[in-house]
């Protein structure tokens, strides 16, 4: 008796799970999705033709170009000249050396006094430059102001956003050597 109800017992189990799977529930889903779609009436309005585009025929020989950089570069300069703007750079006078390096590549490496006159040192890539105040370093028009022992002074000649020149004061500080561990 225990042979045939193991051999019954999987093909009953069988016949339950395909009991369960019938397709009563789905029928019924079927038959409210078809009386569904029936029911519901798609308007879809018809998309307008589109607007005919004309282009703009620009003629550069008889109109100024709006988008010509030097146009707006000339009116700021003619604006500032007619200003009479204090802070305005001399741009006329020969550039110094060290004005052909931005800021941010001088490193501060130390000072010296020779002859009551006190010089810092300016490292630029592997080259130590002795400059003093007076002189002009960087590509915004700077001047240094001050040397002391732990920083050089420097004031800087911008233009703002609106073209007018503006001074700023910014300093380098020295650098500990990396090098020597210090």
């Amino acid at each position: 008796m225990t042979r045939t109800f193991l051999r019954l017992a999987p093909a009953c189990l069988l016949a339950t799970v395909l009991a369960g799977c019938s397709d009563s529930d789905v029928k019924e889903i079927d038959n409210w999705m078809d009386e569904t779609n029936r029911a519901t009436r798609v308007k879809v309005d018809p998309i307008s033709e589109p607007k005919t585009f004309l282009p703009f025929a620009y003629n550069l020989r008889e109109e100024i170009d709006p988008f010509d950089p030097s146009k707006l570069l000339t009116e700021l300069a003619r604006a500032a000249a007619a200003d009479g703007d204090k802070f305005r750079p001399d741009t006329s006078r020969r550039k110094e050396p060290l004005e052909a390096f931005p800021l941010d590549t001088m490193r501060m490496v130390g000072t010296l006094k020779s002859k009551g006159v006190n010089y810092g040192l300016l490292q630029i890539d592997r080259t130590v430059h002795r400059v003093r105040i007076g002189e002009h370093v960087g590509q915004n028009f700077g001047k240094i102001t001050s040397v002391n022992d732990d920083a050089i002074g420097i004031k800087e000649t911008v233009q703002d956003a609106g073209g007018e020149w503006v001074e700023r004061a910014t300093k380098l500080e020295l650098q500990e050597g990396k090098e020597s561990g210090k």
